[in-house]
């Protein structure tokens, strides 16, 4: 009997493998080129090598350009939102001396990152569920919808403007938090081992140029209502003519937003599923069934046939030696302490930075009069809005954008640990000094700090939390792991703006020198963190997440089936 088995089981021909959908200029299609290869494990092996071992080209600059564009929209939606708010206040507030409310303001800021956790946490479990090519994208159009709803938004009797612009704005941290997971693990995924910091670096450095361009586009708009803006002496007095600018300018800024997501858009939905995806949480090493939809060309490339994905399926759940995902295996994944301590390192160290990350910018004003660009004493609202923009301006050059290329330029050298704890130890330096000494040292020295600050944060932790999560977690959890990350680093953003920043003003003084000594503590934190994270520069994914390549074909028991031997995180 056993040897008519095994004789019928010769003789069965093996299964075809059939094309995936999917594959552009800027993300080839790496799982098409061994389907003559019948073992799941040994194309697993096969594909997964070619992505890692592949010299870096222009392929590699155009799968970071579309992917970087959406962190360039982000930064850029985000970023202008304070000009947003002093622009609204100047058209809807006039009866208040045109400046928008405290608490108005502050809504409308934490709105956006409100939404970006749900983001963040929500897209970050789709793309490990349903997979990185159906989600990839939908976070654009997210965007793309959510923008064009906030710069057509206006107020009426019964709909005040700022519930509007809040409603949007969760909408849009929405789409901007989906971009975190999903930016990050499909460059990481697709990238080549030896240069994989440096594109994912190059992807989250957009941002830089994200903000550059909103501080270049409002100065634009300033200088191109410069006749109707300068009508008004005061942003309190200006009506008439000079409101209608204002309100023009401030919907010609945010819609510009959404101009670079369009562009990006097609590129992003008619990516390949990842490899890595296809062959560790999909195994349906032939054709994902959702993806015989999916057409480059715009017609059918025609039906797998149902017998043979149905037999290479079932061989590959019995070969492939990747652990399935679950919900019983996630948590059984991180119960591991090694597992669950370095989640803890990704999402704590994300969290203590964007706390003061993000409340830093309570010194702008300050910073601002240190260089001459304060907007006390602006003679007309073109004198005022023109400061602003030239202020922002500086302050995005003043150390945020080099601070990104620098880190772009020495992941793959120095490593990502290295940069992120050198970060974390210089920032707790400065920030001690800039808080401790806050009443004794000199504007110029204040803006000497800040400047190095800002430097030290993008070459630093800002890059290296983005980057890390990334790469460390198994393919099957690592979208969800980065997603949870990012949030935590999220939810220190909220507390650093909603909660610490409150407590600069108290008993009719100042408490910034305060703050920025609690901020001091947050950064010392970050050194302990960071102890949890590896360094991962010039290892493959496989090494990082535990997740040993298969064994070889020849290694096969007599059954048919993998040897599925125990590893430290298998079942």
């Amino acid at each position: 009997m056993s040897e008519e088995t095994s004789h019928d089981a010769a003789a069965a021909p093996p299964a075809i493998a059939q094309k995936t959908a999917g594959g552009n200029n800027a993300y080839h299609n790496f799982h098409n080129d061994f389907l003559h290869i019948q073992d799941p494990n040994e194309r697993r092996r096969l594909a997964l090598a070619e992505i890692d071992k592949a010299p870096f080209g222009w392929y590699h600059v155009r799968a970071c350009v579309v992917a970087g564009v959406g962190f360039f929209t982000d930064s850029y939606d985000i970023f202008v939102v304070s000009l947003l708010n002093v622009m609204l206040g100047i058209v809807y507030f006039q009866d208040v001396k045109g400046k928008l409310p405290q608490a108005s303001d502050n809504a409308i800021k934490l709105a956006t990152s409100a939404g970006t956790v749900v983001g963040q946490l929500g897209f970050g479990y789709l793309a490990d569920h349903v997979g990185r090519k159906k989600m990839y994208g939908l976070e654009l159009i997210v965007i793309i919808f959510a923008t064009i709803g906030q710069a057509l938004s206006s107020g009426s009797p019964s709909v005040n403007i700022v519930g509007l612009i809040i409603f949007w704005r969760v909408l849009l941290g929405v789409g901007i938090g989906g971009d975190y997971p999903l930016s990050s693990i499909i460059t990481s995924e697709f990238a080549t081992t030896k240069w994989r910091g440096a594109m994912m670096g190059a992807v989250f450095a957009q941002q830089g140029i994200g903000q550059l361009t909103a501080a270049f586009v409002m100065l634009f708009l300033t200088l191109g209502f410069k006749e109707a803006l300068s009508q008004s002496p005061s942003i309190a007095q200006c009506d008439g003519w000079c409101a209608v600018a204002v309100d023009k300018m401030w919907r010609a800024l945010v819609g510009f937003g959404a101009v670079p997501a369009a562009i990006a858009l097609y590129y992003r939905l008619t990516i390949p599923e990842t490899p890595r995806y296809t062959f560790d949480v999909g195994r349906d090493v032939e054709k994902a069934a959702e993806d015989v939809k999916a057409y480059m060309s715009g017609r059918s490339e025609g039906e797998p046939d149902d017998v043979a994905r149905v037999q290479n399926r079932i061989a590959a759940q019995e070969q492939m030696q990747v652990p399935k995902a679950s919900w019983s295996d996630f948590f059984r994944h991180y119960s591991i302490p090694k597992n669950g301590l370095l989640l803890f390192g990704t999402a704590g160290s994300w969290f203590l930075l964007d706390v003061a990350f993000y409340g830093v910018s309570l010194n702008n004003a300050s910073i601002l009069e240190t260089i001459g660009y304060s907007t006390t004493g602006s003679h007309t609202t073109y004198d005022f809005l023109y400061k602003t923009s030239i202020g922002n301006l500086i302050i995005v050059l003043a150390g945020a954008v080099p601070g990104y290329w620098v880190s772009v330029a020495t992941l793959d050298t120095l490593g990502r640990k290295t940069i992120q704890m050198g970060g974390f130890i210089i920032l707790t330096i400065l920030f001690i000094v800039w808080g401790f000494a806050y009443n004794h040292i000199s504007d110029h020295a204040k803006l000497a700090i800040f400047v190095l600050a800002q430097f030290f944060f993008n070459f630093g932790p800002n890059m290296t939390t983005f980057i890390i999560p990334g790469e460390v977690f198994p393919t099957r959890y690592r979208s969800t792991s980065h997603g949870i990350s990012a949030a935590s680093g999220k939810i220190g953003s909220i507390i650093g703006q909603g909660a610490i920043a409150t407590l600069r003003y108290r008993n009719g003084g100042t408490w910034l020198d305060h703050v920025l000594q609690i901020y001091a503590l947050f950064m010392l934190l970050g050194i302990f963190t960071t102890l949890f994270v590896p360094e991962t520069k010039r290892k493959t994914l496989e090494e990082l997440s535990g997740e040993d390549q298969p064994m070889p074909a020849a290694m096969v028991d007599d059954n048919g089936s993998g040897s599925h031997e125990k590893r430290p995180d298998s079942m």
